[in-house]
């Protein structure tokens, strides 16, 4: 007879085995001693580990390369099935979940010691999680539907992307700097990297689909704190007219004045909203972190495409899997302490003095000697040091490889 035990029902049975009696006793605990080094075999496999290799680094082109190798022998040797669509969690039972184990197995998000069962048990939840945590989804550990579309696209096409990628990594890979920030848009993620090292990783919200982040080299050479905010004129035009259309009040609320081309004041009932009378105006919000769409800071980017990347008061979308919610520009999950590392060379500008100037709502600036290189890219496939794959949806279509279902659901506001 086999046994499925949990951490909870090996020590109940280690308990219950010390009541029993002594001719029993060794015989169980052998046993249990076999059962906690497989336990622990299979979460060491299955565990989530937090690489420090940047995403985009002369490292991670070796790392994606002898990824490619894996993959190409998995396809050698077969490849994997696709799974079906039934939703499974911890308890869930059944050729599903047998199914789901080989699949994670194949991959390496499982030790092969843990096959055989039809249990979805916590050996199942914390394979899912690592293979969620790889595809850039909410490490929930049960099998939903986004889980299931990224556990069903073909080997052939992630050897592909790995492909593709390693071709972007490499052109990426020069001098990038001792300290860089690399944005990946696909990831929805931010690096700062010091010394061929991770620094910090901070979650973003990146641009819609029809309002894409771009591709760019540039510096990042100041801080705004406290900005106002200019709505850009496709914003206007795209979003605040049929806004004032459908809410009147909607510019009142949010502290946005319409400036004139003499730099008078227009109250918005003067507007002909039905028409294209407020593009010929600026749009201008008042500083607010609360309130304001860039939140307490702006980091300027110096570019042709007029994007930059900010904080927001809309913080929620940083727990979605799906950030392409902007207009293009960039917005930073945790911001002062992203804001923090791209000061520390500029004297007077410590954690202390930023969190006072993010309280008291002073509008000022904080150059960066030299500026720190900031990097723009699309990467959807790249690997760590660690033996880790990353993989993510080609959600701007610059692969090349067709239409490939997307792993997450569409949400979030608008701002920028």
């Amino acid at each position: 007879m086999t046994f499925d035990l949990t951490r909870r029902d090996t020590l109940l049975a280690l308990l219950s085995g010390i009541a029993t009696a002594a001719t029993t006793a060794p015989a169980f605990a052998q046993g249990a001693a076999e059962w906690r080094q497989s336990y622990d075999a299979v979460q060491t496999r299955s565990r989530i580990v937090r690489s420090s290799t940047p995403m985009v680094s002369p490292s991670a082109v070796t790392a994606t390369e002898q990824a490619l190798q894996r993959y190409r022998e998995m396809q050698a040797q077969g490849g994997w099935v696709a799974i079906g669509s039934e939703r499974l969690r911890i308890g869930s039972r059944g050729p599903g979940v047998t199914a789901l184990r080989n699949r994670l197995i194949i991959a390496g998000d499982l030790d092969p010691s843990a096959a055989g069962s039809a249990t979805f048990d916590s050996f199942v939840q914390q394979a899912v999680r690592r293979f969620q945590a790889r595809h850039g989804l909410t490490t929930t550990g049960a099998l939903n539907p986004g889980t299931i579309t990224a556990l069903n696209v073909p080997i052939e096409t992630r050897i592909r992307q790995l492909e593709l990628n390693i071709v972007r990594l490499r052109a990426l890979s020069g001098n990038l700097g001792h300290r860089y920030v690399v944005v990946n848009i696909p990831a929805a993620m931010v690096e700062t990297v010091e010394g061929g090292v991770v620094a910090t990783r901070h979650a973003a919200g990146v641009g819609k689909i029809d309002r894409q982040s771009p591709i760019l080299q540039t510096r990042i050479p100041e801080i705004n704190f406290n900005p106002t905010w200019t709505v850009p004129a496709s914003i206007i035009r795209k979003d605040l007219i049929p806004k004032m259309r459908k809410e009147p009040n909607y510019l009142t609320e949010n502290r946005i004045r319409i400036i004139g081309p003499n730099g008078q004041q227009i109250p918005p009932e003067a507007v002909n909203w039905n028409t294209d009378e407020a593009t010929r105006y600026t749009f201008r919000q008042d500083p607010g972190g609360e309130f304001n769409s860039l939140g307490f800071v702006r980091i300027n980017i110096p570019s042709p495409h007029g994007v930059y990347m900010h904080d927001t008061p809309a913080k929620g979308i940083f727990g979605d899997d799906y950030r392409f919610v902007s207009s293009g520009c960039v917005r930073v999950q945790n911001v002062r302490d992203y804001i923090q590392w791209l000061l520390k060379d500029t004297p007077g500008w410590d954690r202390s003095r930023i969190d006072q100037v993010f309280e008291s709502g002073e509008r000022i600036n904080a150059p960066i000697p030299g500026g720190v290189p900031v990097y723009w890219v699309y990467v959807t496939a790249w690997g760590t040091a660690e033996g880790d794959v990353n993989f993510r949806d080609d959600i701007y279509q610059k692969d090349g490889l067709g239409a490939v279902p997307v792993a997450k659901l569409p949400g979030g506001p608008d701002e920028d």
